[in-house]
Parts: structure tokens; C-alpha cells; sequence
């Protein structure tokens, strides 16, 4: 624990001025963010009496080890530096609101060829419209449902697309009327965007013209006696209006605004927003955050609407923003959020009316939400501070180990060998930080021995990292082995600048942990330990948890340490041990189905994977790319001569898969060669992180 005098600044030294300050620990990782209208004012309010700081304040101060500052002109700049910082650092001290989950909205892919409504979670994508969000798929997919009679847009995929396309015949929905078939050619690309577009403004609110022009078309064939056609347009009617019914007006103004309210206590803080577009409620989410601070409401609902527009543009910043409490100042906010969505907007607090009522149903929602996570997350914030206790008292550490790392290694009869690092914060996931391996300093199986070279790599990379920021007092270490692009061993060189962390982000393996967890038992132990003494690390604690009888292993001890079947200690254990296998037997697998999948086309030197599904795309396969001529290869963009010349020599040598034999009737089945480029669309992701994130290859 730091001493916060030991790196304050003198109050000279800090500028009278609007600007972003940011503290880092003693691994020079930014651990808090925050902006002032004067930096030497606010400054000087966390270096006063510890006694009289906030406790998480003052848990902030001491965990810091430096404080730096960056002047900016005016407080709008520095609110959006303050943003882009928290997202790019993710400092732990700072207020984050969380979620268990990545809310659905309904989108429409108006940056295809032909647009394609679907549900979609995730971060926006440009050219895509989007709407809510909704607090289930299933609510989507109902509208979506209703909608499809009126604006039959395309929902498939796109393999689906390209299959009826291929085939000529449309799926279910073409023959039901609920698309308009444009892989058939039934409409051309340009009407069907007209229909997208139709069923865009319809979702945006415009919902009156489409029903008034509905009507007078059922009056029309009423009159002129077309009585199925007008029976089909009441139903419409009827789909458009039960679709309608699904989201009641709340707003007899037809206004577009956005409801954030706030619900707090003493520890934590629940926002929840409410989306109303043309005075309907078109999506809700909330949030909850621990309260790292004391900060006041009117700062959370700063940070809320960091969170909510920090991404956003145009429309999709409403021209009004109802709030319980206004930030102070309110003007720099407010100017943020014009700039943003180009034009002003409007940010109060209701006092009267509708708007207030509906406000009083937000906050609702908002206490709800906190008493129900608070609900949760009692026992949970229990549980894994007792088996945090736990390990560190089986282990016999000095303190509870906050940061844990677990390692495994997986295989397949010694071929494609990989490992994994997955990595536990606070008995919580950090996934953004999990690593993988290639093992290639050896051929072969030998699991202690791929072990051994695992922890050596990671914490070469750690020392090269502590000696380059200059944390080495004596200046010893001044030669790392680093790997190379291919994750093999390379040879000593100097540190590249992948590892660069001056921004204050720890790159790559810059961060160490307190435990250092194995998938194995005592040679796989001993072999994390060596491999840490030969580099001279004697502050990280080894354990090993074996599967057989969930045996904890430690160096040197011939007998393990058993832990009951209850302890949470061993639960969280099993949970890292757990996934660290799995991360690793997933990149194991993928690696050795991308090896299988390998084709002719893998052979041609200097032929990428852009121009290998090109020429596929232009032939159709392999087997018609292999009959055709030099000149013919040509025709494809981006190759030329000798590069056809390379690639019909290649096909040439390639000796193609035997025919297909029907084993009743003896008959040769003439089937095109499959798609053996290995890439593109059919191509297996690694299956990293939950949430999406893939880990980093090394």
C-alpha cells in the first residue's frame, strides 16, 4: 500500500485549468480517470487527511503509485477525453456500469445488396439501421413476425440466400408471401431496398401513412369488387395494428426522448433507460455500478449518458433527455450531445405531465432492479471473497491472490500442441486477457516439457516488460528470449513495440499475477516452478489442481493439499482450471481442423486468401479451376500471368480425391469438388472468450 505524499505533486506544478488526470499503480496500469474544470483544485482533494476521504477513495489513492494530467481547452473536450479514456483503459476504480447480458435490437442490413432484417446483439456496425433495444429476442421476432405480412423483407441468412439463389426456388417464406423473394429475382434489388427502407420508417414511428394507405387500398378493392385482395389488406391492417399494440403510447406528443433514472445507495447505483420514439416505448435497458467514489447522482447520470451516446450519431441521440438529476456543469454535457447528434438537444428534468409520470415508472424499474441485484450479488461478493480467503490460507500467502493465472496444454496424440493462459481478477473472468500458445521450441508430447516452455515465455515477457519502464532497481535481466509471429521461440532480441504500455494499457503479458494455477499435477507443478527460478521470480505463488481426485499440488511437497468438497476455495479453482481446458482444446481443435481442411491452393506461394475464394467464386470449384486454361485463369482480378502459371502447375500436381461410389447401385456420383481453399466464409473462428472476444495468439 503507497503512501499517497510519496508521489503527490506540488500545487505549483499542477495547471489552474480544465483537464483529465489519470492515476496508475506501480505496474504503471491506469487504475482511475477522472476530468476538472480546475486540476489543481480537484487534485488536491484526494491528497488531504486519508481519514477524510471516501473508503474507495481512499483504497484508490493508496493503490496508486503516480497521478499525471493532460490540459485541454475547454470541459466539452475534456468530458470526451474522459470518455475515450475509461473505454480504452477500462480503469478498475472507475464507475462501469455492468450487465449480464448484450441486449437484442432489431436490425436492418441496409448496407447489403439486398437488406436483411434480423436480431442482433453486439456492437453497431456501420450501414445498419437499429432499433431499441429490447429486453427479449422473443418480443423482435413477434414484431418482426406481424411485420413481415406488410413489408415481406428478407430475414434469411446468407447461406440460405445463396442456396435459393443457386437452386431457383425460395424458401418457406417466399412461398408463404412473407418475403418478397428477391434470391429468385421476384423483385429487383432496387424495389426491395424501397421495402426496407418502408419497414425502417414504419419502426422509426411513421406507422400513420402506411395504415391510412392500407385502407384506402382495402377501400378500393372493396369497391371494384376484388373481395380476396381486400380481405388480404384487412389482415394487413390487422398485423400492423397488433404489431402497434405491442408498444403502448406513453407520449400523447409523439416525442422521441430518452428516461434515465437512477436508483443508489451508500455501495452501488441501478440506471435504467427507457427508449420512447414517436411517444411509444421502443426498447429498455439498465445497469448497475459499484459506486468506486462518493460521486453524486448527477455525476452518475454524467457517466450514464458517457455510456449510452459515447458511440452514437445523428437520430440515434433523441432531441430530448429526461433525467432525475442534471450534471454540474450541465452546459459542457449538453454541448457534448448536440455535437453528437448534430443539432441541439434538450436535457432536463421532467416537473409536470406525462413526461413526469412516465419518469416515476423509470425510477420504479430503476429500484426494482438494484433490490433484485442486490438480492444477488450479496452472496456472490461473499462467496468469493471467503474462497479468495480459502486458497490463500491452503496455500500458505501472504494475501489473498486478486490476480490468478491458470495454464493447460492440449493436444491430439502429440500433434498441434497448444496451451492456454486464462486469467481470474477479483475470482472474476478478465477475458480480454486471455492468451494462447503454439508450442514449437520441441516436437512431439511431453506435457511437463510444454509447461515448462509456457511459463518461461510468459514471464520473459514480463521481465522484458519490468526492465524496459525501467521498474528494475539494479538494471539486472538485459537479455529476454522473446517469440516470434508463429509463437515459436525466437532468439534474444530487443523488446518490439507490441509491448509498448506508455499509454498505461498492459500489453500483452506486462501484468503479473499472485497465483499461477496448472491443469496437472506434481511434474507439471515442478516444471512452472523451475521455469520460474531460472528466470529468477520469487514473489508468484505455484499451485497445480490435478482432475483425478482435485488434488491441490505445491512445489516441493510430496504430499497435496486437500480441500473439502465443499470449500469455495476448490470450486474456484475447479472454475479456472476449467476454463483455461477449454479455452485451450478449442484453439487445439480449430487448429487441427484448419490443417485438414488445407487444399491445392494452400501450395501456390504468394496466393492469399482474397485471391484463392476470388478464383473459387469465378469457377465454381477447384475442379473446374483445375480444367481450366492459363488464359482462363487470367480472366480472374488480381492474377496474372505467371501467378496462373503458378497456380495450374500446382492444381496439376495435386492427384484429386477418388469419385464418390453409390455402394447399392455401383454408380460413379459426379459431384463438384468441394470448396478445399481453407478460408474464407466456411473457415472455423477460434473459440475464445465467452462474450465474444477473441484471445490473442502468441
Amino acid at each position: 500500500m503507497a503512501d499517497p505524499s510519496s508521489y503527490r505533486p506540488r500545487p505549483g506544478d499542477i495547471p489552474d485549468s480544465p483537464g483529465v488526470y489519470r492515476f496508475r499503480d506501480e505496474h504503471r496500469r491506469v487504475i482511475y480517470v477522472g476530468k476538472a474544470k480546475s486540476l489543481r483544485q480537484r487534485l488536491a482533494n484526494y491528497f488531504q487527511d486519508l481519514a477524510n476521504l471516501h473508503p474507495r477513495t481512499r483504497t484508490m489513492v493508496t493503490t496508486a503509485a503516480s497521478v499525471e494530467w493532460t490540459v485541454v481547452s475547454t470541459e466539452v473536450e475534456a468530458l470526451q477525453l474522459e470518455y475515450s479514456w475509461i473505454k480504452e483503459y477500462d480503469p478498475r476504480f472507475n464507475v462501469k456500469y455492468r450487465d449480464d447480458k448484450s441486449y437484442p435490437y432489431l436490425a436492418v442490413t441496409m448496407n447489403e445488396q439486398f437488406p436483411r432484417v434480423q436480431v442482433m446483439r453486439g456492437h453497431k456496425k456501420k450501414g445498419v439501421r437499429y432499433f431499441g433495444p429490447y429486453a427479449h429476442a422473443w418480443a423482435i421476432r413477434d414484431t418482426v413476425d406481424l411485420l413481415l405480412r406488410v413489408f415481406p423483407v428478407r430475414t434469411c441468412s446468407a447461406g440460405v440466400f445463396k442456396n435459393a439463389a443457386r437452386t431457383g426456388r425460395p424458401c418457406l417464406l417466399g412461398y408463404i408471401d412473407k418475403c418478397s423473394a428477391p434470391c429468385v429475382g421476384r423483385i429487383t434489388p432496387e424495389d426491395h431496398r424501397d421495402l426496407a427502407d418502408e419497414f425502417s420508417d414504419f419502426m422509426t414511428g411513421r406507422t400513420g401513412t402506411y395504415l391510412r394507405r392500407l385502407e384506402k387500398q382495402m377501400t378500393d378493392a372493396a369497391e371494384e369488387m376484388e373481395y380476396e385482395r381486400a380481405a388480404r389488406l384487412r389482415d394487413d391492417i390487422g398485423a400492423l395494428k397488433r404489431a402497434m399494440e405491442k408498444n403502448a403510447v406513453v407520449l400523447a406528443d409523439a416525442t422521441d426522448a430518452d428516461l434515465i433514472a437512477v436508483a443508489e445507495d451508500e455501495l452501488e447505483a441501478a440506471v435504467q433507460i427507457f427508449h420512447v420514439r414517436g411517444g411509444r416505448v421502443r426498447g429498455q435497458r439498465g445497469w448497475v455500478t459499484d459506486k468506486v467514489e462518493e460521486v453524486t447522482t448527477g455525476a452518475l447520470v454524467e457517466h450514464a449518458l458517457q455510456q449510452l451516446y459515447g458511440e452514437e450519431t445523428g437520430d440515434a441521440v433523441p432531441k430530448e433527455v429526461l433525467v432525475p438529476a442534471l450534471p454540474e456543469p450541465v452546459e459542457p454535457v449538453q454541448e457534448w450531445l448536440a455535437a453528437r447528434r448534430g443539432s441541439n438537444v434538450s436535457l432536463r428534468i421532467p416537473q409536470r405531465g406525462d413526461k413526469k409520470a412516465l419518469m416515476e415508472t423509470v425510477q420504479r424499474n430503476a429500484q426494482q432492479s438494484l433490490a433484485l441485484h442486490k438480492t444477488k450479488r450479496a452472496s456472490d461478493l461473499t462467496t468469493r471473497s471467503r474462497a479468495l480467503e480459502e486458497i490463500a490460507e491452503a496455500l500458505d500467502l501472504d494475501s489473498a491472490p486478486l490476480r490468478i493465472e491458470c495454464y493447460d496444454i492440449s493436444h491430439l496424440q502429440g500433434d498441434d500442441v497448444v496451451a492456454s493462459m486464462v486469467v481470474f481478477e477479483d475470482g472474476l473472468q478478465r477475458k480480454n486477457e486471455y492468451r494462447r500458445f503454439q508450442i514449437k521450441g520441441f516436437a512431439g508430447q511431453d506435457d511437463v516439457r510444454s509447461m515448462h516452455e509456457v511459463i518461461t515465455r510468459r514471464f520473459r515477457r514480463y521481465l522484458a516488460e519490468k526492465e524496459r519502464t525501467g521498474e528494475w532497481a539494479d538494471g539486472a535481466g538485459t537479455e529476454e528470449v522473446l517469440t516470434d509471429g508463429d509463437g515459436a521461440l525466437a532468439g534474444p532480441e530487443v523488446v518490439t513495440d507490441s509491448l509498448k504500455d506508455d499509454d498505461g494499457r498492459p500489453r500483452k503479458f506486462a501484468y503479473p499475477p499472485q497465483l499461477v494455477v496448472v491443469d496437472g499435477g506434481q511434474p507439471q507443478v515442478a516444471a512452472a516452478r523451475r521455469a520460474l527460478d531460472e528466470l529468477g521470480i520469487d514473489d508468484i505463488a505455484v499451485c497445480g489442481l490435478a482432475k483425478r481426485l482435485e488434488e491441490v499440488w505445491v512445489p516441493g511437497e510430496d504430499d497435496p493439499v486437500v480441500l473439502p468438497r465443499t470449500s469455495e476455495g476448490l470450486y474456484l479453482l475447479q472454475r479456472v482450471r476449467d476454463e483455461a481446458h477449454r479455452f485451450a482444446i478449442t484453439y487445439q481443435r480449430t487448429k487441427r481442423a484448419k490443417r485438414f481442411r488445407a487444399g491445392p491452393l494452400d501450395d501456390v506461394p504468394g496466393l492469399g486468401e482474397t485471391r484463392k475464394q476470388a478464383l473459387i467464386k469465378h469457377f465454381g470449384s477447384v475442379k473446374k479451376l483445375r480444367s481450366a486454361t492459363i488464359e482462363q485463369i487470367q480472366e480472374v482480378p488480381g492474377i496474372g500471368r505467371k501467378t496462373a502459371e503458378t497456380i495450374a502447375v500446382a492444381l496439376a500436381r495435386a492427384v484429386p480425391a477418388a469419385p464418390a461410389v453409390n455402394t447399392a447401385t455401383g454408380e460413379i456420383i459426379e459431384d463438384e469438388e468441394p470448396d478445399t481453399t481453407g478460408g474464407s466464409s466456411g473457415e472455423p473462428v477460434t473459440t475464445g472468450p465467452p462474450d465474444g472476444r477473441r484471445g490473442q495468439e502468441t
